[in-house]
């Protein structure tokens, strides 16, 4: 384990582990961090509350922790060839990165200081180029928490992924849970039902909030319009199902909801630059 410090109220642990065999770190943290735990490789186990409950983290997985009511300190199972690196920011310092007002607001709302919160996901691919930057770097030593602080601010923008020109300066711990929930709902929605998707304005009335608020909150955690998502989304599936090789074009353009498959030429190449036949033949000549 190496432990690199960012600044105050920040820093960086990395944890390596080339043996056949498990092995255990344990780490005292204050309460006031928000934990960003990724797994580059292998798999791995967080351990909480004298082992009453744990949290898999998975090859390419990432988990987000934050609790005001307990501490988490770090107590890792690392399995054998397998690599993690976790991420630790105080709730001020984190908050200062989304606010320039953050040193007059009260780090935490009375309705949320007793808020816990949970995340996990896939770890993207520029998210994992980044990983692989901050635990294998090989640069001199006098500015290595130089080059590990800026991989760090990297690591957290791909991470959120707010999108220039979004009005934003809330801090997402200080959002409300209830109105948070309703736009993961949203996102859900569109995502199973992407072939016949809801307009937005059936989708707001499905979730229970206004129009605007639906629209705001969307682009708020979610740094894109509905649509804009949407589009990206089925963009991406569509170029994960090209490379099964199991499903032609026509097919899959159906199904995330091309009734032509003109229509899902043009939106194909819109995105990635390449006709979708193309795509398929440069999969074809690398392989």
């Amino acid at each position: 384990m190496k432990e690199i410090s960012i600044e105050k109220g920040f820093f960086v642990l990395l944890f390596k582990n080339e043996t056949d065999q498990l092995q255990q770190f344990e780490k005292d943290v204050e309460r006031k961090y928000i934990q960003f735990h990724f797994c580059i490789k292998g798999s791995s186990r967080f351990n909480f509350n004298n082992n009453s409950y744990a949290l898999d983290v998975l090859d390419s997985r990432h988990i987000l922790l934050y609790n005001t009511t307990q501490k988490l300190p770090v107590n890792l199972d690392l399995r054998a060839k397998s690599w993690v690196v976790s991420v630790f920011i105080s709730i001020e310092k984190f908050h200062s990165l989304f606010s320039q007002e953050a040193i007059y607001i009260p780090f935490l709302s009375e309705e949320n200081k007793t808020k816990k919160y949970y995340d996990d996901g896939l770890t993207t691919p520029q998210m994992a180029i980044v990983l692989n930057q901050i635990l294998n770097f090989n640069i001199n030593s006098s500015i290595k928490s130089l080059y590990v602080k800026g991989k760090v601010y990297e690591l957290l923008s791909l991470f959120f992924n707010t999108n220039e020109g979004v009005e934003n300066e809330k801090c997402p711990f200080l959002i409300d849970e209830d109105y948070v929930q309703k736009i993961k709902k949203a996102k859900d929605i569109i995502i199973t039902r992407m072939a016949e998707p809801p307009s937005l304005q059936e989708l707001a009335d499905e979730v229970g909030l206004s129009l605007k608020k639906l629209k705001e909150g969307f682009k708020q955690i979610y740094g894109d319009s509905v649509f804009s998502f949407l589009f990206n989304y089925k963009m991406e599936f569509s170029r994960k199902l090209l490379e099964t090789n199991t499903v032609n074009v026509n097919e899959v353009g159906m199904r995330v909801g091309y009734s032509t498959s003109s229509h899902f030429i043009a939106a194909f190449k819109k995105k990635f630059g390449i006709t979708p036949k193309k795509y398929i033949q440069s999969l074809n000549q690398e392989s």
